[in-house]
C-alpha cells in the first residue's frame, strides 16, 4: 500500500505510521469478519485464494481441468457420427468406382455406404440438440460432412455418365452458396432451417440414392421424377434463404443503426 507523504498529509511520519497502521489493522479485522459471516453461512470446500493484489486466484489445476473436460466434450455420440459420415466418403467413392462404376454389386454396396451416411445425418444433429451435446467442432464438421457425402456421390454419377453435369452444378451451386451466405450473414443472426429446406435435403437423398443404385425399367423412370422434385426444391429454397438473408442483414442494420442514435442521444 503506497502511503500519503507526511508533508502533504499535514502530519508528522510518527503519526502518518500509527494511521497506517491503525488502516491495515481495520482492514484485516474486516477480512476476518467477512470470512467468518461466509463461513458460517455457506458450508463446502473452501473457495480460491486471494492474492496479494486482493483478487482471486484460480484453484491449483483448474485451467487444465477446465480444458480436460472441454476436449472430452467434443467425443460424443453426435459428433463421432458426424466423424464416421467424413470417413465414408472416401469409402463410398471406392465403391462407387469400382470395376469400372456400372458392376450392380459395388454399387450396391457403395448405396449402403450411402445410406448410412444419410441416416446418420438425421440422427447426430437430433442428439446433439436434445442432449445438449453442440459443440464448436459439430457446428463446423457436420455441414462438411454433409456436403461432402453428397458431393461425392453427385460427382461420381456424373463422371459415370448416369446424372446430367448440370444437375450436379445446380445443387452443389446452390449448397455451396448458401453455406457461405449463412456465415456472411451470421453477424446479424441465424438463418434457421425451414421445412422446405429438410424437404429438399430428403428428396436430395432419396434421389441421388435411387441414382446410384442400378435401377432399369419404371424404377429408373420414378428416379428421373424424384431427381426433377429434387431439383426444384433446391432452387426454391435457395431462392428463400436468399431472400431470409437480405430481411436479417436489414434488421441487423436497422437495429444497430438505432442502437448508436439511443447510445448518442
Amino acid at each position: 500500500m503506497t502511503g500519503v507523504p507526511a508533508s502533504a498529509a499535514g502530519g508528522s511520519s510518527g503519526a502518518h505510521g500509527a494511521r497506517g497502521s491503525a488502516a491495515a489493522a481495520d482492514g484485516v479485522a474486516s477480512e476476518v469478519s467477512g470470512s467468518a459471516s461466509v463461513s458460517g453461512s455457506v458450508s463446502g470446500p473452501p473457495g480460491p485464494a486471494a492474492d496479494p493484489e486482493g483478487g482471486a486466484r484460480p484453484a491449483r489445476g483448474g485451467k487444465i481441468a477446465a480444458a480436460a473436460v472441454n476436449q472430452a466434450s467434443v467425443w460424443n455420440v453426435a459428433n463421432l457420427l458426424t466423424m464416421l459420415r467424413l470417413v465414408l466418403v472416401p469409402g463410398f467413392v471406392a465403391l462407387m468406382l469400382a470395376d469400372g462404376g456400372y458392376d450392380p454389386a459395388w454399387r450396391s454396396l457403395a448405396w449402403a455406404a450411402f445410406a448410412v451416411a444419410m441416416i446418420t445425418d438425421l440422427f447426430d444433429g437430433h442428439l446433439a440438440r436434445t442432449y445438449n451435446l453442440v459443440t464448436d467442432f459439430g457446428k463446423i464438421a457436420d455441414p462438411i460432412a454433409d456436403k461432402a457425402i453428397m458431393g461425392a456421390a453427385l460427382i461420381c454419377l456424373s463422371a459415370l455418365g448416369d446424372l446430367p453435369w448440370w444437375v450436379t452444378a445446380v445443387i452443389l451451386g446452390r449448397e455451396i452458396g448458401i453455406t457461405l451466405l449463412r456465415f456472411l450473414v451470421i453477424r446479424y443472426g441465424v438463418i434457421p432451417a425451414s421445412r422446405g429446406g429438410k424437404l429438399k435435403t430428403l428428396t436430395q437423398g432419396v434421389a441421388v440414392g435411387m441414382y446410384v443404385l442400378a435401377l432399369t425399367g419404371w424404377l429408373a423412370t420414378l428416379r428421373f421424377w424424384v431427381m426433377a422434385a429434387a431439383v426444384v426444391l433446391t432452387v426454391l429454397t435457395g431462392l428463400d434463404y436468399v431472400r431470409q438473408a437480405i430481411v436479417l442483414r436489414r434488421q441487423g442494420i436497422a437495429e444497430r443503426a438505432a442502437a448508436l442514435e439511443e447510445k448518442e442521444a
